[in-house]
């Protein structure tokens, strides 16, 4: 059977962007303070997810809402199921936008809106390919399910409830990454490293009051701010050697004295985890300049402890963990979490995506004993564990000629540091949406999907999902 699926894409080509705009116009960012029995996650996830199920209910695909977490939209019959793992939850729009990220503009052939590409326009081109299947009457010996998400940009609670109650596909894919094909993530651990106060404090000149930067495990920090106990002689001192350091490094900051105190705010550069070099950690870069001062000795220990273990080293050497295989490359390490109070102690929270071939009990074991050499105690370690499908599976190699027949572009194999929702699937890939070469925009201002890269996907999708199905 030859079917020219682009030249279906472009029959629905109107609908799909408009539908695409519906949903973007609802702005589904998690809000736990307002949820109901209904709408456990907020009312504009829910909003999302109900959205979802009501235009599949139209299309006549058999809908389910679990319980107000996830849903699903199905069709064609059989033993088997292939899933399709999307989300309609986004992250905070954030600042700085061009125009309202919940108005789904189009300007020169690019639809803005916070979740374009992550991962609402790729749910909608999935939608279609899989209403593209339906329309043409296509015989399928599988059942294709659309499993809906509302919770991915946070917890996962969605997925885990979802599969505790329904069927686990026997192989799908999420449409939440990258072109060709995401066959191996590394596992993510993110884990807290604390060390108490020891309550009494000897006399010093200088003692370090408080110091925070950061607020996720999974983002670079690009704010940090220390407050500082300054004896009023040696104040301006204080101030000066800090306005150098900013003007030595070219970095944005400053330096306030009031009353007894200096505070110091560092501006860094934000970026995802996993890869922190794309970032410049303001947490990190206030700790060196804060290690060449003489604190209070409780200070001293916590800020030398984070100088020498994390400060230009995000693969861990220094901690002794550092590791590397060739499907996934590095292990990585990022301080998303820098936290002290004299009478407290200090915190650090820590974000390590590690390799596929990586024993993660062992590097656990190495930081808890490096951690008690320092005084530190880790106390909380969450695992999610790497996740690798055979380059010989049937499910990548009918993606590779889908993806190759679409584009006359090489399928090749692709592994990343960050976490989709393959990785919930016992067989599944991340699959799309951006193309080879496109600027990565998910969570960024002014996020966009291009129009002609929607209408490919689709086309991508539809076929893919035919001819797993069939």
């Amino acid at each position: 059977m030859n079917i020219d699926w682009m030249e279906e894409v472009l029959k629905r080509k109107e609908a799909l962007i408009q539908d695409t705009q519906a949903l973007l116009r609802i702005p589904s960012v998690l809000d736990e303070e307002n949820a109901t029995e209904e709408a456990p996650l907020g009312q504009g996830v829910y909003e999302a997810l109900q959205f979802l199920l009501q235009r599949g209910q139209e299309e006549g695909f058999a809908v389910k809402n679990v319980d107000g977490l996830a849903g699903h939209l199905e069709i064609g019959q059989g033993e088997e199921l292939i899933g399709v793992l999307c989300h309609v939850d986004v992250v905070p729009p954030g600042d700085g936008w061009s125009s309202d990220p919940f108005a789904a503009e189009i300007r020169d052939g690019k639809l803005y809106a916070r979740g374009a590409i992550d991962d609402k326009g790729p749910t909608m081109a999935a939608f279609y390919a899989m209403k593209i299947v339906k329309e043409l009457g296509l015989p399928l010996q599988k059942r294709v399910r659309m499993i809906v998400g509302t919770d991915e940009e946070s917890k996962w609670r969605c997925v885990e409830h979802y599969f505790k109650h329904e069927e686990m596909p026997t192989m799908g894919f999420a449409p939440d990454a990258d072109f060709p094909i995401i066959y191996a993530e590394k596992g993510i651990v993110d884990m807290d490293l604390r060390k108490p106060s020891i309550g009494t404090q000897e006399e010093s000149e200088i003692r370090l009051q408080s110091f925070q930067a950061g607020r996720r495990y999974n983002m670079v920090p690009d704010f940090a701010k220390a407050v500082l106990l300054v004896r009023a002689d040696r104040q301006q001192e204080i101030e000066q050697q800090y306005r150098q350091f900013l003007h030595e490094t070219s970095m944005s900051g400053n330096a306030v004295v009031e009353g007894n105190t200096v505070t110091l705010q560092l501006e860094g550069i934000s970026a995802h985890a996993m890869e922190p070099e794309n970032g410049k950690n303001a947490g990190l870069w206030l700790a060196k300049w804060l290690s060449d001062v003489a604190l209070d000795t409780q200070a001293q220990s916590f800020i030398r402890f984070v100088t020498d273990y994390f400060f230009a080293d995000s693969r861990g050497k220094a901690l002794g963990i550092a590791y590397n295989d060739e499907i996934t490359g590095d292990l990585t390490v990022n301080v998303g979490i820098l936290s002290y109070d004299a009478q407290a102690g200090g915190k650090l929270g820590i974000n390590i995506r590690y390799p596929v071939t990586n024993d993660i009990e062992q590097t656990k074991q190495k930081l808890q004993n490096i951690a008690a050499q320092h005084g530190f105690a880790l106390e909380h370690f969450s695992d999610s564990k790497p996740h690798y499908v055979d380059p010989n599976h049937v499910l990548i190699k009918t993606f590779q000629r889908v993806y190759e027949e679409q584009t006359g572009e090489r399928a090749s194999l692709l592994s990343i540091g960050g976490g989709t929702y393959a990785r919930s699937l016992k067989a599944g890939v991340a699959f799309g949406p951006l193309f080879p070469g496109r600027p990565d925009v998910a969570h960024q201002k002014d996020e966009y999907i291009m129009i002609d890269d929607l209408l490919k996907a689709t086309a991508i999708y539809a076929q893919a999902i035919y001819e797993l199905a069939k």
